[in-house]
């Protein structure tokens, strides 16, 4: 039994966990149609937000312009700038939570530590930290992008100072006057790394591999535009629907014109010249690998950073840690009084799949075997009733993951009522449509920049194959979903 703010709860018919975008944007989805009131969210944290109330490091913003990045029902004419900072996002999503409702059927500290399938029952069983508690379905809505991923370096434990993760940052921990040691060069450390510097004594930046860097086209929004946008939604949903448009041409680049990618590779290493005047630090910031396959580095901060007096960037991974400090792959050790890991999550091996068993007695993560699969990114084969969010093949490299996932709460409401026609109200997708689909996901992937694109990504899972990124338009995507195929599904 778990406490909610509407008292005591043994059972529940619709279970969503995580509180980030994709469970907001599958209770709003559920709570705007009828019948769906006998609904739970679960949170590990003790708010809302997901990424954005976890990374709170310095500079932390979002890399797609914020107009298309929300809920399209909930627009926000307040953005103070084009891209927006971590604050706003969290408090966005605070304010959504409110909005729609959330509050009552919300119980936050509450981590989910198993979930089991019983066939007898028909239910899922749920063992969280507050209790325990059944459902007809679960909607496992945790995120691609929340467990931090730390290399395990040999003497990681015998270090003296501080060690933390971007993602989990340590306010308390000051670094005025300290040697701070940077591992990792992606997303997070191109924004919190120029924050620092100034700050710090001295930052170290290792860098196991270059990216492509193109500067961040970011502005402020007056509060007169502000303004406007509240007496006139309609302005901020053609801002939107630009955006979205722009975007979406992107995917001709890295899917099937790629010689386009040559304009762009050409720009920033022309921005990379402008920036960057030290022909050995230019030549060590130089990808060798194709622009988008990994992800683009969206920043007008990083390099100019760099080329600080009080910023080393080291080119190689670090290879050790020592009680003083790190040592690069030439074997020199550099001291430090704080290691930062800016080094990325675990989208292809989610936590959360060890936890989830499904009909056969077998985990989600034994089910997959390193490489996760799911008809549309949703419904996976000897898992009745469970329904991802985020899941496989449904990230994307080109525009926002908003859309994808409110294009997968539709599907999920929807797959939801055909499950009900049944006369135990579960349903389960085939496998033989399960294997068909991520067929053609390896088909449709194979040729564009993020498989061949010369580079080692986190969109590779451990079996070699691409089992994160969506391969195309996300409006292709949400056609697809829309329309279910019953036979596709067994109902029982």
């Amino acid at each position: 039994m778990i406490t909610t703010p509407r008292g005591p709860v043994d059972a529940v018919t619709t279970l969503i966990v995580g509180a980030g975008f994709g469970g907001m944007a599958m209770a709003d989805r559920l709570l705007r149609e009828p019948g769906h009131d006998d609904l739970l969210v679960l949170e590990a944290a003790g708010e809302v937000g997901g990424t954005w109330r976890d990374n709170t490091y310095p500079g932390c913003a979002c890399d797609v312009p914020t107009a298309l990045y929300s809920l399209s029902g909930h627009a926000h004419p307040g953005w103070s700038h084009s891209f927006g900072r971590q604050p706003e996002i969290r408090d966005y999503l605070v304010d959504v939570a409110d909005r729609i409702g959330l509050r009552e059927r919300l119980v936050t500290s509450c981590e989910m530590t198993a979930a089991r399938w019983d066939a007898d029952t028909a239910r899922w069983e749920v063992e969280t930290t507050a209790g325990t508690v059944t459902a007809v379905y679960l909607i496992q809505a945790t995120g691609a992008l929340s467990s931090p991923s730390i290399p395990q370096l040999p003497g990681l434990s015998d270090f003296q100072g501080e060690i933390f993760h971007s993602s989990r940052w340590r306010h308390d921990i000051p670094l005025e006057g300290r040697k701070v040691a940077v591992v990792g060069t992606g997303a997070s450390a191109v924004q919190f790394v120029p924050e620092i510097a100034g700050t710090a004594e001295h930052v170290t930046v290792f860098q196991r591999t270059p990216g492509w860097v193109l500067p961040r086209l970011d502005r402020s929004i007056s509060p007169a535009r502000q303004r406007l946008y509240r007496r006139f939604p309609f302005l901020q949903r053609l801002v939107r629907g630009r955006i979205y448009i722009g975007r979406e041409l992107y995917v001709l680049a890295f899917t099937r014109a790629q010689f386009l990618l040559k304009f762009f590779e050409a720009f920033a290493r022309f921005y990379l010249f402008l920036r960057v005047r030290d022909r050995r630090m230019r030549r060590a910031l130089a990808p060798d690998f194709s622009i988008g396959c990994k992800r683009v580095l969206l920043t007008s901060d990083w390099l100019p950073a760099l080329c600080r007096d009080d910023v080393t960037l080291v080119p190689g991974a670090a290879s050790a840690v020592t009680p003083e400090g790190l040592v690069d792959a030439g074997g020199t050790e550099h001291g430090a009084d704080v290691i930062i890991f800016g080094t990325g999550f675990q989208p292809t091996e989610p936590p959360v799949a060890r936890l989830v068993t499904g009909a056969d007695g077998r985990t989600l993560a034994r089910h997959w075997d390193g490489s996760p699969r799911a008809n549309h990114g949703v419904t996976v084969s000897g898992f009745p009733n469970l329904f991802l969010v985020y899941g496989p093949n449904t990230n994307l490299g080109h525009s926002s993951i908003v859309y994808m996932l409110e294009s997968q709460a539709e599907h999920v409401s929807r797959l939801i009522e055909l499950a009900r026609r049944g006369p135990r109200g579960t349903i389960e997708v085939r496998d033989e449509v399960m294997a068909a689909y991520a067929d053609r996901m390896d088909r449709e992937l194979a040729g564009t920049v993020w498989n061949d694109g010369g580079c080692s990504s986190w969109y590779i899972d451990s079996r070699g194959r691409n089992s994160l990124q969506w391969p195309t338009f996300t409006y292709r995507y949400r056609d697809q979903v829309t329309t279910i195929d019953p036979t596709e599904y067994v109902l029982a």
